[in-house]
Parts: structure tokens; C-alpha cells; sequence
């Protein structure tokens, strides 16, 4: 298994995350909506659905973090993090997308077999927020719940208790500008 962080920092109205969205490849070789789900629940995150893809419109959670996980062919997502501030991320069967609430979301390509399931910590209820329907208000109040919302107590891929969420700046611009520094720093 590898693991690709990407960082984020607030857009318009999207607020983002200060910890960044994990992507783990090769998480359950082979995939399998079963295997995922099991993988899941073992881990803590629960409240678990199984569906051929997702929303195909941009959209974040403010009351819960996301996990996503391909249980059978691919997915590409457009997500509302690195640089640009947005990135094309496509995932295979057995790959899990780990995602921070605030940071938008949506599916622009699949293939014809796609299969995804997803999962809340600790079984957490979601809500779906569009940018362009948010007013000033609206945006306040979802940031002050995402704000509030506790780091999980395990990673729902390794089952380990999420070090890169742990070690993450206590701004979202703080770990846009760790992220800029790691980045210069390789090139």
C-alpha cells in the first residue's frame, strides 16, 4: 500500500481542510464491496453505503469526514485541493479515498463496472453542501461545525490512529504553506 497526500486551502465559499485528503492505493488488492466495507466498520467507520459511483456534482460534508473506497473498476474525481485548487485523482478497485469534511468533491469519469462505498467515523450522519447554494451565513455556520469535528480515532484504510491528520498545522493556510515548502524543496 502507498499513500498520497494532497493539501487544501479555503476557495470561495468551499472551505477546505486543514488536514489533508488521503488517498491510499492497493488498500484491498482486488477490491470487493464486502471486503471494503468490512475494512471500514473494523476501523470504526460506519454508516456504510455501496453505490455504482458518486455525486457528479461539486459538493463537501461539513458534519462528518468521508471515506470512499473502489470496490470494483474506476473512478476519477475532480477535488478541490493541491495548487491549482483543483485536482483530477482517478482510483482502481481496492483503492480508498480518505477525505476531510470541506473539501468539495465530485465524480467526472468512470468506467462502465464502477462500484464505490463509503463510510462516516463512527457511523456520523452527512449532509451535502453546494457551493453556489450557500450563503454568507450558511458558510459560517458549516465551517464552525467542521471546525468542531473530532479527528477519528482510526484511519479507515490502516487502522492506525491517522498521523498525518495528528502532525497537520492548526491553520488551512499553515498547511498550504508546509505543503508549497515540501514541494520547492523536491523540485
Amino acid at each position: 500500500m502507498t499513500t498520497e497526500a494532497y493539501m487544501s486551502r479555503p476557495q470561495g465559499r468551499i472551505p477546505n481542510n486543514r488536514f489533508p485528503l488521503l488517498v491510499h492505493r492497493n488498500v484491498v488488492p482486488g477490491g470487493g464491496a464486502d471486503a471494503i466495507k468490512r475494512l471500514f466498520v473494523s476501523n470504526g467507520w460506519s454508516n456504510n453505503w455501496d453505490y455504482p459511483g458518486i455525486y457528479e456534482y461539486a459538493h463537501f460534508h461539513s458534519t462528518t469526514h468521508e471515506c470512499l473506497g473502489c470496490a470494483q473498476g474506476w473512478i476519477e474525481f475532480s477535488l478541490s485541493v493541491g495548487e491549482g485548487g483543483w485536482t483530477k485523482v482517478k482510483i482502481d478497485a481496492g483503492d480508498v479515498i480518505l477525505m476531510p469534511a470541506g473539501v468539495s468533491h465530485e465524480m467526472i469519469a468512470r468506467s462502465d463496472n464502477v462500484h464505490m462505498c463509503g463510510g462516516y467515523p463512527d457511523g456520523r450522519d452527512w449532509d451535502d453542501i453546494q457551493e453556489a447554494f450557500l450563503s454568507d451565513e450558511d458558510y459560517k455556520r458549516a465551517c464552525k461545525r467542521i471546525m468542531m469535528l473530532p479527528i477519528p480515532s482510526r484511519d479507515p484504510a490502516t487502522g492506525l490512529p491517522m498521523p498525518e491528520w495528528h502532525a497537520a498545522p492548526s491553520s488551512v493556510e499553515g498547511g498550504w504553506n508546509e505543503w508549497r515548502t515540501s514541494l520547492d524543496a523536491t523540485s
